[in-house]
This record gives structure tokens, sequence and C-alpha cells, in this order.
């Protein structure tokens, strides 16, 4: 099984949803970053069970989630070796699964997974729940304190929840999304996510939406011309997040129904510098960054685990049915954000220290 992520600046992840906990250790890690811890648990606190952004859209499950750094730290800086680190679970009710142990989940990767390993966890998904984005975020924080020396930036925010905009009901604000419930780029749409997610959990069902992450003051010039095109490998990263099934850069599919008099950027000089007057491209040309600010959609399914009765078969190979139980989001929306930024970060980082060394 493949658990790491990166070329220089490294995340091997372990643990599983229900084990002893979630953890990892990041190679590659520059030496000096002051390692501000407070940081660090703030970004965790906010992908963690029943964290207030999420309120009713997220699960009953109740985890402190607090990071404990075990090497590659010293005086409070990063030393330049392996960084370690760990978050113990506190909170499973693996008996939630015991029945789950002999049929699959529609939507989730337990047959595949008897498929692929001939044996599988079955408790909360083992690897493939989302508690393991626990160490994504861990280290797209350190990485998120790297990029902060030149002034990079990243938002990240809901475009929509279930086919509800928010540019529909205000002009977007992102400076201040992450203070607000859902991570909202505006204050007007909270009460129409919330009228919509109620009547979706009465309905005993699960909703999806769009999550669109920015990168801001980025350099020109990171990525790859051929094989490690920035947008390429941007769009790996938040595709290996388990519930986004799709990644727009830019325009997107929109680019598709355009004409290249409207969908080509153009160019302007002032005071001896280049600047563009649109960015349809997102940041990104050939697979290298133009110094415009990056800008990835991810799409986001509805959560899988479901009240409802649906059709499934056992592991002996029977039809049944079956109403998942336990503590599940209705929408994952508000707790992949800092997970889709944590991912950018990491990519980000990675292509600053590959400029850097080529440099």
């Amino acid at each position: 099984m493949l658990n790491t992520f990166g070329s220089l600046f490294r995340l091997t992840s372990f643990g599983e949803s229900h084990g002893m906990g979630i953890g990892g250790v990041i190679d590659g890690c520059p030496a000096g970053i002051i390692l501000d811890e407070a940081f660090i648990q703030e970004q965790l606190d906010k992908r963690k069970p029943g964290n207030t952004f999420a309120s009713q859209a997220g699960t009953t499950r109740k985890e402190a989630d607090k990071v404990v750094f075990l090497s590659g730290v010293y005086e409070g800086k990063t030393t330049g070796t392996s960084l370690a680190f760990l978050v113990e679970n506190t909170n499973q009710k693996s008996h939630d699964y015991t029945k789950l142990a002999e049929m699959y989940r529609p939507g989730h990767a337990d047959k595949v997974f008897d498929d692929k390993y001939g044996f599988r966890d079955p408790r909360g998904g083992g690897r493939s729940s989302g508690r393991e984005t626990i160490a994504r975020v861990v280290a797209g924080s350190v990485a998120e304190l790297y990029l902060k020396q030149f002034g990079i930036e990243i938002f990240a925010y809901p475009l929509a929840i279930d086919g509800i905009y928010a540019e529909e009901y205000g002009a977007l604000s992102i400076h201040n999304a992450d203070t607000r419930k859902y991570f909202a780029p505006n204050e007007e749409v909270i009460m129409h996510w919330d009228k919509r997610i109620d009547e979706v959990r009465k309905d005993l069902d699960t909703l999806g939406g769009i999550v669109r992450v920015e990168v801001h003051h980025a350099p020109a010039g990171l990525g790859e011309p051929v094989f490690q095109k920035l947008d390429a490998y941007l769009s790996y990263a938040l595709m290996g997040v388990g519930a986004v099934k799709a990644v727009e850069i830019g325009d997107g599919m929109l680019v598709a129904t355009s004409r290249g008099s409207k969908n080509n950027d153009s160019m302007y000089i002032k005071d001896n510098k280049v600047f563009y007057n649109t960015n349809h491209a997102g940041g990104i040309l050939g697979g290298i960054s133009t110094g415009e600010p990056i800008l990835a959609n991810a799409y986001v399914k509805p959560i899988p685990s479901i009240a409802k009765e649906q059709k499934t078969v056992t592991k002996q190979g029977e039809n049944t049915l079956l109403s998942v139980g336990g503590r599940h989001d209705i929408c994952a929306i508000p707790r992949i954000v800092p997970v889709l930024k944590a991912m950018t970060a990491l990519v980000i980082t990675d292509m600053m220290l590959l400029q850097k060394r080529m440099d």
C-alpha cells in the first residue's frame, strides 16, 4: 500500500479510524521553520468532529485530535530531520461496525479493498476512512508555515452545497471565510445551507458540493512543462482526498464551450512588469504558474453512509438490505475544506523546493 505523498517535501501517513491513532512522518522539511504548534492545532480543530464550522452537518463523534510531535523539532524550530507526529483516537465505537464486517456498504471502498487485499479492517473503513486526513492537515499546516515566509497565502471555501451557490446570495469575501460557519464565503448563504442540510437529515440522506481553493502570491515558474505540471500535480493531490470526484483548474469545464479569443488571458506591460487582464487559466499555463492566483474547484460527493435502506451484498455472495448506523457526517464539505487547503499547501511547498533546487 502506497502511503507517501510528495517529491522533496514528503508525507508518509499511518493509522486507522478505529486504531490507536493517526500519525505521520514528514521527510524533506527544511530546517529552521518556526513550528507554531498553536497554528497547527487550530487547523486540526477546523477539521475535527463536532467543530463549530460543521455544526449540524457533522458527525457526533467527539475527538480532541491533539497533535504531539515526536521528533524533528528543537527549541521550537524544525531541525531538517524526520518530523514525526501522532494524534490519538479516544472516542471509537467499533461495535457500530460489527455487522458491516460481513457486508459491503454502497459507495464505500469495502468491496474493492477485499478485491485488492483479501482482508480489511471494517471499523470505520480502516485506512480509507476520512479520519486518515488528520495526517494531511498536520503536514499541510507545516507546509503553510514554510510558505508564509514567502508571503504565499492559501484560501479554501465552499462555492456551493447541494447546488446552492454562495454567489447567488451576495458578494464573496474569502478573507473572512475561515471565521464563518461552513467556511462560507459570505454570511448570506449560511441560512440556506442550514435549511437544506436539515431537510436532507430528516430524509435520512446526505449531500455534496463544490470547494474552491485559491493560492495567492505564488511566484511564476512553479511546475514542470511535461510530466509534473503544476495543474496535474494539484489535481492529483485534490483527487487523492477520498470524497473528491472531479477537479477543475481555472474556468475548468467552461473552456470547452468558450472561444480562443475569450479564453486566452491577454497581457500588458506596466512598470516593466507583465500583467494579465483575466485569469481564465487559473494561474497556470503549460503546467507552470503564471504569478496570478492559482484557482481550483473540487467536486465532493455525498457521504455514502446513509440511514436509508440500500441494496447490497454480503461477503458470502447473498443479496441483502443495509441501513448504515453509527455516527456520520451529513455533508463532508465543512470538514473537507481544511483538508483540501492542506493538500494544496503540500503541493505548492513541494514545487517551491523543487524550483529552489533547480535554481
